[in-house]
């Protein structure tokens, strides 16, 4: 099973969508995703909760969390979300890096195209890995 950490500084918007777009698309046969940063928020960006509502995908339970040795331990792929040099580094994993704006306090149509340009960066590591939920 290949594990994929989608991290960021707060995992309150841009690494909480990511992982939510990479479990509603990818066989669960073959990966999952976990979201984590290096200094958690309290809670979820509303904006964010909000934009992803409104395609459907509920996150009513989604916390954000810290990024740990132990829930890195299994994985092999760690993808941040253009943090900068607050990106954690977590030695061992494949490593990539989208570079996106933080969608917290942003305008409806920053967050939408924040959450749209995720999706279609998911749905291609997931083509790309042969990943992708058939049907």
């Amino acid at each position: 099973m290949n594990k994929v950490i989608f991290a960021c500084v707060h995992n309150a918007g841009r690494s909480l969508m990511a992982e939510a777009f990479f479990n509603v698309m990818v066989d669960p046969q073959k990966a999952r995703a976990v979201s984590a940063g290096t200094q958690p928020g309290d809670q979820a960006h509303p904006e964010v909760l909000a934009a992803m509502r409104e395609i459907g995908i509920e996150l009513p339970d989604v916390k954000p969390r810290l990024l740990t040795d132990d829930l890195a331990q299994d994985a092999q792929w760690l993808i941040t979300l253009g943090c900068g040099e607050a990106c954690p580094q977590v030695p061992g994993l494949r490593r990539e890096d989208w570079p996106l704006d933080d969608p917290k306090g942003k305008s409806e149509v920053l967050v939408h195209r924040i959450r749209d340009e995720l999706a279609a960066r998911v749905a291609g590591l997931l083509e790309r890995e042969g990943w992708m939920r058939a049907g």
